[in-house]
Parts: structure tokens; sequence; C-alpha cells
């Protein structure tokens, strides 16, 4: 027997874990950490050792393109061949293109983390559609729009390895992030501090030195009362904000509003922990990591916001031990380079026709951060016809009826569609109601190239096994529909011009002296940076400068300064409150399960074989709820229900629950395979409030109630 180890990359998540995969006459018989990765080193989690073998290699995976035979939700299918498949996805989307127009066709997709998102994109726009939703309006959009707003992109960036204190709000890096849970645990071991900020109690608050617990939806007030009291103790970095900071008069202005005893009165936090918590970040360096607790509610922007310019002032922005800015190699293109490229753009004034862009101009269209659509005001225009049709929609990698909240709503919309294809490794409650399924295929049979933002490094997926069945990429399935569709005389340009995915590669790595042979050999290429230097890199902002006050939001009328605004769950009537007494939190992670991924492995369900809600137990006596049981939860505003097994635990507030996301029924006969009756987003709404910059709803912070089921 011959065996073989090969470095890579786990891609299914955007920690990007480098890996080593062992082969043994053509199989994967093991997948692990590499020691010697520069941004994870040597950290990995379950789902990168079990979930990715186990996925592609699933009894229940799909293999062949098929077509429905029957009504949508069905569950009927034929297998047909490549050429079959593509021909009526073209067929179909030239003609819906003749009807309504170019932009009547949508894409939908996780977002520009990953190649699809791109592909997606570049599709989209090469049929002359502006239009294609992305999931960040739930997951990490308020983050980017933040710090791209304040001109200071540090995704991923975090130096916990050199920092003496990392303050961590609304992150679980114990089960979702294994690269940041090692390095918090060496900063333990050598005697730095940790800060938590996150109202239900995990792992890291065990590990932190003061842990302070907000009310749901109300740390924003927190960092303007921290950055209050940096400036009043002069320890903040007064030359860089001099030189490098726009706005710092209004801003001071603004958080002098903020004193610790407001801050105690607005969050439930005592002062004297604020203080505290100050005073561990003021010590220095300082790093602020945060996680999706915070960015998925309609003030998210602000929050962050608020976080974003406490780094910014405390001298912590782009130095070793702090917030590290966004690096890459000269000459190097990212996805989101290529979507923001001008050799790939539609005219401004059709990308100003993007759905969403009318409203939230600095998420949709030109101008947007991925210029993607506004999610909600795409089913809303395929259920009305406002602001135009949407009638047909192709979905790749992601299954929008589970992810999306307000399923019942995602489901009629597809319904009501002319045509819907879907690209999926599974049949899930999103390819129930397509047309015509695509089998993808897998991180094990794909060659990627990526900026992995921890290292910093460019990272390599190593495509070690031959594609299963007849399963194809992203990249091969646009290029195929590509071609027929130009055979119809079905596209305004051709925004996809790389012959396969070497070629898609090599124009990624561009100018930057990296070698597809070289990533091959290592999994990796590390690359020089520099730390601070802003003479040279500036920032990407009106002023060129760190905005404290935000020439862009100010220009929208929309608030210039970071601020705190009152949850929405504050804002409910008393009548409203008395009928759903409690506050939901959502998106507890768990080890097993990335999103709706990986729902039909075996592993991992006899480990978490069920979605619970977490209850403290003296509410759950309140309503005769015990340890187990199955409950029903219903949010104010809407009229369904969602079921989840509770689980009481101090580590949830009182009058506060907290449940995860993603879950579905793969092995069940429904054809809705539980999408609405044990998933969270069956009882939530997709209706505002919405964040006034990214137009991001309420996925947490909802008002809700419990019974038993």
């Amino acid at each position: 027997m011959s065996e073989s180890v090969h470095p890579s990359q786990c891609w299914e998540c955007n920690t990007y874990c480098g890996s080593l995969i062992t082969m043994r006459d053509g199989q994967v018989t093991k997948i692990g950490p590499n020691p010697d990765h520069p941004g994870s080193k040597g950290a990995f989690c379950v789902k990168g050792i079990r979930a990715v073998r186990e996925w592609t290699d699933n009894e229940n995976r799909l293999l062949y393109p098929m077509r429905r035979v029957d009504a949508r939700g069905s569950g009927e299918w034929e297998r047909i061949s490549w050429d079959d498949a593509l021909d009526e996805i073209a067929d179909r989307i030239a003609a819906i293109r003749t009807e309504y127009g170019p932009m009547s066709i949508a894409g939908a997709v996780s977002g520009a983390a990953f190649s699809r998102g791109a592909v997606m994109a570049l599709l989209m726009r090469s049929i002359g559609s502006p239009n294609w939703m992305i999931n960040q309006d739930l997951c990490g959009g308020c983050q980017a729009l933040s710090e791209k707003l304040t001109g200071i992109p540090m995704k991923n960036g975090e130096d916990i390895d050199n920092t003496r204190c990392a303050m961590l709000v609304g992150r679980n890096p114990y089960a979702a992030d294994p690269t940041q849970w090692r390095a918090l645990k060496a900063l333990k071991k050598r005697g730095g501090r940790i800060v938590v900020i996150d109202p239900v109690k995990g792992p890291a608050s065990d590990l932190a030195d003061i842990w302070l617990r907000p009310r749901p939806g109300t740390d924003a007030a927190l960092a303007l009362s921290m950055a209050h009291l940096l400036v009043k103790w002069g320890k903040y970095d007064s030359a860089f904000v001099a030189q490098w900071c726009h706005g710092f008069d209004a801003y001071k202005d603004r958080i002098d509003q903020f004193p610790p005893d407001v801050a105690a009165r607005l969050t439930g936090v005592p002062a004297a922990d604020i203080v505290a918590a100050a005073e561990f970040y003021s010590e220095g360096p300082s790093v602020f990591v945060p996680g999706h607790g915070i960015d998925a509610f309609s003030a998210g922007v602000q929050t962050f916001r608020a976080f974003d310019c406490l780094v910014a002032i405390s001298g912590n922005l782009d130095r070793c031990g702090g917030n590290r800015l966004t690096k890459k190699p000269k000459g190097f293109r990212t996805y989101l380079d290529l979507i923001h490229d001008p050799q790939f753009r539609l005219p401004i004034e059709v990308e100003r026709e993007t759905i969403g862009a009318a409203q939230f101009p600095l998420w949709s269209g030109p101008e947007g951060w991925q210029t993607a659509c506004h999610n909600p005001s795409v089913i809303n225009a395929v259920l009305t016809g406002q602001p135009y049709p949407v009638r047909g929609m192709y979905i790749s990698g992601v299954n929008i009826v589970v992810t999306y909240p307000d399923a019942a709503r995602t489901i009629e919309a597809l319904k009501s569609l002319d045509f819907v294809a879907v690209a999926t490794q599974n049949l899930n409650p999103t390819s129930a109601y397509a047309d015509i399924v695509l089998p993808k295929t897998t991180t094990l049979e794909e060659e990627e190239v990526q900026l992995i933002w921890g290292g910093p490094c460019i990272g390599y997926t190593n495509p070690v096994l031959s594609p299963r069945g007849e399963a194809r990429s992203d990249l091969a399935i646009a290029l195929g529909l590509r071609d027929k569709l130009a055979a119809r005389d079905a596209l305004t340009a051709d925004f996809l011009p790389w012959a396969d995915q070497r070629s898609f590669n090599e124009f990624l790595l561009g100018e930057s002296g990296i070698t597809m042979e070289e990533l091959r050999v290592t999994g990796f290429a590390e690359f020089p940076y520099k730390l601070g230097n802003f003479d040279e890199t500036g920032f990407a902002t009106t002023s060129g400068k760190v905005e404290l006050f935000s020439q862009k939001l100010d220009s929208l009328g929309l608030d210039p300064l970071p601020n705190y605004v009152p949850p929405t769950a504050d804002a409910a009537s008393e009548e409203e409150q008395n009928q759903f007494p409690l506050v939901l939190l959502t998106g507890l992670r768990e080890k097993t399960y990335h999103h709706s991924r990986f729902r039909d492995q075996a592993w991992a369900r006899r480990v978490s074989p069920d979605p619970i809600v977490q209850i403290h137990p003296e509410t759950a006596a309140v309503y005769n709820i015990d340890d187990a049981e199955w409950v029903s939860l219903q949010t104010a505003g809407t009229s369904t229900a969602c079921r989840a097994r509770a689980q009481l635990t101090e580590n949830t507030p009182r009058g506060v629950v907290a449940t995860g996301m993603g879950w579905w029924e793969p092995l069940s006969d429904d054809p809705e395979m539980g999408a609405r009756e044990i998933n969270i987003n069956g009882a939530m709404s997709y209706g505002g409030p919405w964040d006034p910059v990214t137009g991001s709803s309420d996925s947490r912070g909802r008002r809700c109630r419990l019974s038993p089921a």
C-alpha cells in the first residue's frame, strides 16, 4: 500500500485552517491539522476531521444532474445528462430574460468569502442582471460595513498570539474558531488578560478575567463608555488620533454621553465592571475579537462602529498584539476584488437598479460592499413584482429555505418562480423546490487559492480526489452555462473569461510572484507585510483617515457617529411585551454543524440529535417547562412556531432564551424536511426594522414566548 500526505486547507468556514490529508491507494484515510500553517498554527476542528470526508462520500450525496418530474416539493426526480440539464437551464433563463428582461434573473450564494460568490456575481452580470443574494446580512455584514465606513478593514486580523489583553464580544471561539481558541488558551497560560462581553455564559467566559453580561443588543453602550474612560484617563493614542482620525471632537462629545453609570443603566452591567474592563483593555497591546453575537441586529453597524472606533483611538490598530489591517501581496486578487474590478462591472445605471440599492445604497448596487441585493426585498419582488418582477433563480451552495428568516415566505417565493435551478452536494429543503438540481464538488475535489486573513498568507485547497459521480465545481457549472447562454444570444457580456479552474486561479495569483507549483508543495505561501505603515497605505475613506465621524453616513442623512440604539425588544408595546415576555438569542454555535451543513451525517446527529433552546431554570419553571422537553417557540410579529428541546441551564440569563440555527431533517419523508418545524427561521420574520446601512433584520434580540409542545 502506498501512502502520501498532501497539504491543503479546510474550505468549510472562513477560518480556512491548514490541513494535511493522508491518502492511501487513492482514498482519503485521514484529515488533520497542519502545524506549519501560519494562520491556524496546528488548530483544527472536528468538522474538518470528520465532516469533510463524510460529505464527499455520503450515501445521500447528489452525484448526477436531476430534473423534477412532479410538482415542486414532491421529491420526484429523474436523472438527466449534463448537456440536457444545461440546455434546459439556458432555455428557461433565455425565455425569462426575453419576456421580463435580464434583471428578472437572480442568483443566490453564501457570499464572496468563497469563489462561488464571485462566480455567481459574474455569471449574473454576464446575463445582464445585477441581482445576486448573499447571506452576509445575517452573518458578518454589519461588521464589514462598519470597517469599510470607518476605513479599517481588519476581518480576522486579531493578533491574539502577541496581545496582553483580548476582548471578546459576542464570540464563542470554543465552537466557532479553533485557531482563536488555541490562541486564547495560550494567552491565559502566559498571564494575559481576557475580557468577555456576552449575555450567554460559555467556555470563553469561564476563561475570562472579567465577564460582562449585558442585556441583549446593548453592547454599543459598553464600547462607548470604555472609549469615554480611555480619553478621560489620557490612555488613548493622542498622536495617532491627531494625525489619522477624522472627527475626534464630535466623537468625544458623543462618548462623553456614556459615563459608566449611564452605560450600567442601559446594559445592566455594573459600572465597576465596565471600569475594570476598560482598565484591562487600556494596558495594551489589546485586541478586539468580535463575533456574530453583535452582528445580526437592526443596529449592528452602529454597534460595530462603537467597537471599531475604540480600537482606532486606543492605539491598537495595525500593531503587534492588536487588530491587524487586512494584508495581501501586491498583484494578488481576492474574490471581492473580482466583484469590484471595473472590467467585470455592468453599466452604473444598471447596477443602480439592483434590488435594495435605492434603500440601502451602501449594501446593494454600485457602492455596495459586495454589490449584492437586499434579500427580503428580492423575496418581495418575487411575490409582488415590485420594484420589478423576479421570475428565475439560480442558487448554489446555500440552503436559503433554512438559512433565511421566514422559511414559509421563502418557500412561497420559490414555488411561485417560473424557474429554479439549484447546485448542491445533497438534496435539501431548498433544492426540493427546484426544477433542475446540479451536483457540486466538495472541498476534497476542488482546487482553490484564497487570501487567508489570519496568517496572513495565501492558502491552497488541494483537489486530492477526482469528483465523485458527475459533480462539477461552481466555476465549471458557470462556464458551461455561459456557453449555452451565448449560443442562445442570452448574454449581455462575458464576465467569465477563463477557460478552466487553472486559468481562473492563475488570474487570482496575478503578479504576486506566488505560483501554483509552490502552493501545491506547501499548501500556503507567506508574504512580507508591514504594520502601521499608514503613510504608505492611507485609509480608504473620504477624508483619507479613520473616520470616527463618517462622512459617507452623514451624506446619506444617517448618524455619522457611533451611537447606542435601544434594542428592538425594548421598543415593544406593553401588550407585545405581555404576549411575548422573553427575549430570543439565535445563532448558538455547535461543534458538529456549520450553519445548515452536515445535518445528514450520522456522527454529528449522535452528538447533537435535536435542536435545543437554552432556558434558565427559573424561567422554565414559570412556563412549566421541564429539561429535555419539546417546546414550541414563537416570536413577535409572526404566526408560525417551531419546536426545540429545552435545555435548562444557568448559562442563559433569566428572561432570555438562546438557540442555534440551520436545523432540518435530511432523512424525513416530508418534502420540507423540517425546515419550518424544527428550524428557528421557521418562526422568524425577515421584515423590519432593518439596519439602515445593511438592511439586516433582528435575527437576535426578538421578543418570543415558549410553551410545552
